[in-house]
């Protein structure tokens, strides 16, 4: 076990990276099967692991996990909300958009679901985010929240005072935090995903910062 720490420095690894590092047994899929079977590694889903808590050096990234589940995505809606300090509520599902169909996955470290975002401006208000040596793509504040209000179909605003129920009383959202949002950003969003609801949320973030 000490050589294959050593072979695979990250906590998250693909299955080339496996066999690479079990290269030197005569059956390294065998191997792969015991290494399974006693917990020294996880298969978050087919072809990408991650150490067991025995071999574990550090916490695995689940946003990089994310990314990797299910591509091209990133993190945006309830968790990134939450990972920005948005919301007070901590999520525990890993929440991200992609420009495939939305799917959920239940893995061994728990769930991780996928919603629909328009191509065209899909790109629009993602970061990289750089952890120690790990980094992950994930929504700016502004797309989590755009995101968040566009997927949200329980909840139909129609105007700005219904906006501001929805923003501050069902979802809880951090006032501060939403008054030093990018009020460009969110408005390019509001353009690019087609959705009223989140010029709304501009026309409300324009107001609280006493603009025109």
């Amino acid at each position: 076990m000490r050589n294959l720490r050593q072979q695979i420095d990250r906590e998250e690894f693909d299955y080339q990276a496996l066999m690479a590092a079990l290269k030197v047994y005569a059956n390294p899929r065998d191997r792969v099967t015991v290494l399974l079977r006693r917990g020294d590694i996880v298969r978050v889903k087919k072809g990408l692991y991650v150490f067991g808590d025995m071999l574990r050096r550090r916490p695995y990234s689940r946003e990089l996990l994310a990314n990797l589940i299910y591509g091209p995505s990133f993190v945006s809606l309830d968790y990134a909300l939450a990972f920005h300090g948005l919301i007070p509520e901590r999520v525990e599902a890993m929440t991200s958009v992609t420009t495939k169909r939305p799917k959920t996955f239940d893995t061994p470290i728990g769930s991780f679901m996928y919603r629909q975002s328009p191509l065209g401006s899909f790109y629009l208000g993602m970061d990289r985010v750089e952890e120690g040596d790990v980094a992950f793509l994930i929504a700016t504040p502004e797309r989590a929240l755009a995101d968040k209000v566009r997927d949200d179909r329980g909840h139909p605003l129609r105007t700005q005072g219904e906006a501001e129920r929805y923003l501050f009383e069902d979802l809880r959202i951090d006032a501060a935090g939403f008054e030093q949002m990018d009020i460009c950003l969110l408005g390019e969003l509001a353009e690019g995903l087609r959705s009223k609801k989140i010029a709304l949320c501009t026309s409300l973030l324009q107001e609280m910062k006493g603009g025109p």
